[in-house]
């Protein structure tokens, strides 16, 4: 989930802004229709590429914390320098306590969850476990007074059901650990992602940067604690793949989701993972020779048609 991904694309108007919110508001009507789109695709397109790019990480060489970790401190550092310079208000205090919370559900557990799993877990077995994100979503979001409308109920029940058809017969591994693992990851982003709507986030783009400073930090020090390291040289392909997930996968996708979350339901934000599993299909299917049955053509026109009524409304 990737864990495990569109700033400098999002020109005007105004920067949007990550301040606490009730759930039981609506999104922001003012929302430009263009922006969420580029938005929705930046998330369906770039997160969907992560999957194949942490594989090559962890194939390559690198520990998944430490990896993980050093990416978000990496893609916080440069946007926190680069919005500081710009003249942007330093997070206070508490904002820092938010973004520490905030970070440590999406990044810490729920991103580096899913990168841990993956050391065991196969790629289309994960892609169905995050597919449950959006539920999860609309139940956190639900408990704080915005459930999800009829439309959206029945976009979340056909997306999980194409999941399930994409991934059939796929097994989540003989470790239970990895396993626990994975089903808690997203949950901890969902509930990451609703507490970020109410909590004295800092304004614009310094939200996710505060955040993936305060994730990135707590699974370095994680991968630290378990006595991770690079006992060998990672392959090139790793480096490649590491540069991926810092520019695109953070800077690019992370930005995009924070937008997402403020101007948007918690549904529709979360819909990419109905997406994502798609775009690691095929991309199996070009870089690892992997093949696409009947079934999983029908799961994707399903998971398509989730997105159709999850968007529909907004």
């Amino acid at each position: 989930m990737t864990a495990s991904s569109a700033a400098s694309s999002l020109s005007t108007p105004p920067a949007p802004t990550l301040t606490s919110v009730s759930l039981a508001d609506t999104p922001t009507p003012s929302a430009p229709r263009g922006r969420l789109l580029l938005c929705l695709v930046t998330l369906y397109l770039v997160w969907g590429s992560t999957y194949l790019a942490i594989r090559w990480v962890l194939q390559g060489g690198m520990p998944p914390f430490l990896a993980s970790g050093t990416r978000f401190l990496l893609a916080g550092t440069l946007m926190f320098a680069a919005l500081w310079l710009k003249g942007t208000p330093v997070p206070t205090g508490r904002q820092w306590g938010a973004s520490a919370v905030v970070g440590t559900l999406l990044l810490g557990v729920g991103n580096g969850g899913l990168v841990f799993a993956q050391q065991w877990v196969p790629s289309g077995v994960a892609a169905l476990v995050v597919g449950s994100l959006p539920m999860w979503s609309a139940l956190f979001g639900g408990l704080f007074g915005q459930w999800p409308g009829k439309l959206e109920r029945w976009g979340l029940a056909v997306g999980f059901g194409g999941i399930v058809l994409l991934n059939l017969g796929g097994e989540l591994g003989g470790s239970l650990l990895p396993t626990l693992v994975l089903l808690v990851s997203p949950a901890s982003w969902a509930l990451g992602s609703v507490l970020g709507r109410r909590m004295p986030m800092p304004t614009g783009l310094m939200a996710p940067a505060a955040q993936m400073l305060c994730g990135g930090a707590l699974m370095l020090l994680f991968g630290l604690l378990r006595g991770e390291s690079f006992d060998v040289m990672p392959e090139p392909r790793a480096w490649a793949a590491f540069a991926y997930l810092v520019t695109f996968g953070s800077l690019v996708g992370y930005s995009a989701y924070a937008y997402m979350m403020r101007h948007a339901s918690p549904s529709l934000a979360t819909s990419y993972a109905y997406v994502n599993p798609v775009v690691a299909v095929l991309l199996g299917a070009v870089f690892a020779g992997e093949s696409l049955s009947p079934m999983a053509w029908v799961a994707m026109a399903a998971i398509l048609g989730a997105v159709v009524l999850l968007t529909r409304k907004r």
